[in-house]
């Protein structure tokens, strides 16, 4: 019983911990580096000669004769607006800005997801190239006088600089042109729509220049190295991944974090699969509409926590016969990480809701949540529920668990007789207990498993918490408003602590465990609930649950098993 209690302090004491330590750091404030402002994707190359490129078997840049031979990466320059005015365009979900300067994206307001739950507080930005902040979608055309040809500065023209989604509209169109020197008329269209994050862009080309040309399109995400605002800084044990990430034909879901780009750039090639910067609750990404071969690849520039990084996927060349358009597409999402709406835009783009190594348990039990507040509406219920759930589910364990506690208190006067009689020999006083043990057929060690089943459970649960948007700024009653952040009173980290002590006070207690083992275990709740007061509210408000819970089944289990003892002893005749 005592190398169990010992196990049992350990492995809370080492749980707790780490949990601290990440905590903790996910409320640390951000760096303070400034990172460069910088231009649009302008990458130099080279275009088909002759052969057609769309019927050649590889989209590789090295075949002589029918694709480039350059396979240089992008070079990050700085920023040149040439003075335009920006074009803003406004839904009932998104407000963005374009720069007419390559037509790129460099803001994206969510509307319907504010930075605090102040009043006033103004809608999370995810892209933007402001007050030392990079982070821009960018988008183009590789081909010879093409908008992103060297030397090209291609600035846009649109009928306005104001598009607002109207009452009654499902979608808008938001359409840039620019005309090269041949006469060869580019227009590049945005389609927003209602409701939706993703956002539809086009390149349609009018080949009025009497010649065949060639074009491919690339989407990339170009951003700096820091932290948003609010975000988890890079440390040991269970952190927010923050970076690049990929889909290829072989892995739906692949990481490739900053330092492995500082290492090496990324460089492959695949059917169809997507590109995206991931942060905590949100995401942007690129995907594009052909399932053709694809290259992706990574370039980097000032190394360090401020540096600037780009991810790109870059498609197939298309020829256009003079008098035709060509098409090229992408789609791009900038918005939250709802699987739901993910897995429709692309395979595996749900996946960028990471729950870590424990995603096979945190995936059953962010279902079981969506399930539960369906009908209840209230998320702080619904974890109750799922608390409940879990509960019942690992019944089974709970019983034997608690049967064992009780057997060990039945045994508490022979041990204490038997410790009185071996004195100080302590060898043989573990020898003859560990045979009472195997006489009365008990477990020392049976409480134990069920509590390590119940730790990845709570992992598993500290990821689902942290990285499902559904429950940031979710409220639960009176002064909980916010789940996914600390109690501000410390009122559910108390109570837990409470329910804690109460349940150390109905486990059995050893004979053989010194003063001040008795003392550190005593302590234990508090220490735990000093833990759990940096956790979020709905982390605690599930610990607190199933706490209670056991404590129900704790005193029910205990009961049936006495009345199973006395109905024993009444057939000894005793």
């Amino acid at each position: 019983m005592e190398s169990a209690r010992t196990f049992l302090f350990i492995a809370f004491a080492v749980l707790t911990f780490l949990l601290y330590l990440e905590w903790q750091e996910y409320n640390a404030p951000p760096p303070v580096e400034k990172a460069p402002i910088v231009s649009s994707l302008n990458t130099p190359t080279t275009i088909p000669t002759t052969a057609d490129p769309v019927a050649s078997s590889s989209s590789t840049d090295d075949i002589a004769g029918e694709l480039p031979t350059s396979s240089s990466t992008p070079e990050i320059k700085p920023s040149n607006t040439n003075n335009r005015a920006l074009i803003m365009v406004t839904t009932d979900v998104l407000r963005v800005t374009i720069n007419p300067v390559q037509g790129d994206l460099v803001s994206a307001e969510l509307l319907n997801y504010k930075e605090t739950l102040e009043e006033n507080s103004q809608p999370i930005n995810i892209l933007e190239n402001r007050n030392g902040r990079v982070y821009e979608a960018l988008s183009g055309l590789y081909g010879e006088n093409a908008p992103n040809f060297p030397g090209n500065v291609a600035i846009f023209d649109s009928s306005q600089r104001n598009y607002e989604l109207t009452e009654g509209d499902d979608s808008i169109d938001v359409d840039l042109t620019w005309t090269n020197a041949k006469g060869v008329v580019y227009t590049k269209r945005y389609t927003f729509s209602r409701a939706k994050y993703n956002v539809e862009v086009k390149y349609l080309v009018n080949n009025q220049s009497g010649e065949k040309i060639a074009n491919r399109m690339f989407t990339a995400l170009k951003r700096d190295m820091r932290e948003p605002e609010g975000q988890k800084s890079e440390g040991i044990g269970m952190t927010s991944y923050i970076g690049p990430a990929y889909s290829t034909e072989e892995s739906k879901y692949e990481k490739y974090d900053f330092e492995d780009l500082q290492e090496a750039d990324l460089n492959t090639q695949t059917q169809g699969g997507w590109v995206a910067m991931l942060q905590h609750y949100f995401v942007s990404a690129w995907v594009p509409r052909n399932n053709d071969v694809n290259k992706i690849d990574t370039t980097t520039d000032n190394l360090g926590k401020s540096g600037l990084v780009q991810i790109r996927i870059t498609q197939d060349w298309q020829w256009i016969e003079p008098g035709q358009t060509g098409e090229y597409a992408a789609t791009f999402y900038v918005g939250p990480k709802i699987q739901a709406e993910l897995e429709q835009i692309a395979d595996g783009l749900e996946l960028t809701v990471d729950y870590g190594f424990l995603w096979w348990i945190g995936q059953p039990i962010f279902f079981l949540l969506l399930f539960f507040q369906g009908f209840v509406i209230n998320w702080g219920v619904a974890i109750i529920l799922v608390t409940f759930a879990i509960k019942m589910l690992l019944y089974p364990l709970a019983r034997a668990q608690y049967r064992s506690f009780a057997k060990m208190r039945l045994l508490q006067p022979k041990l204490t007789a038997m410790k009185e009689r071996y004195g100080d020999d302590r060898q043989q006083f573990s020898m003859k207990m560990m045979e009472l043990y195997k006489k009365e057929k008990v477990n020392p060690l049976g409480g134990c498993f069920p509590l390590l089943v119940q730790m990845p459970v709570f992992i598993a649960l500290y990821w689902v918490l942290m990285e499902s948007v559904e429950l940031r700024h979710a409220p639960f009653m009176l002064w909980i408003d916010d789940l996914a952040v600390k109690d501000p009173y410390w009122v559910l980290p108390l109570l837990m602590g409470a329910s804690m002590y109460l349940m150390q006070k109905m486990q059995p207690t050893s004979p053989t465990m010194d003063p001040m083992q008795q003392k550190i275990f005593q302590m234990m709740p508090v220490f735990m609930t000093v833990f759990f007061v940096f956790f979020p509210a709905g982390l605690v408000l599930y610990w607190l649950m199933n706490n209670l819970i056991s404590i129900a089944q704790q005193l029910y289990i205990t009961n049936q098993f006495n009345k199973e003892q006395e109905a024993k002893n009444l057939a000894k005749g005793k």
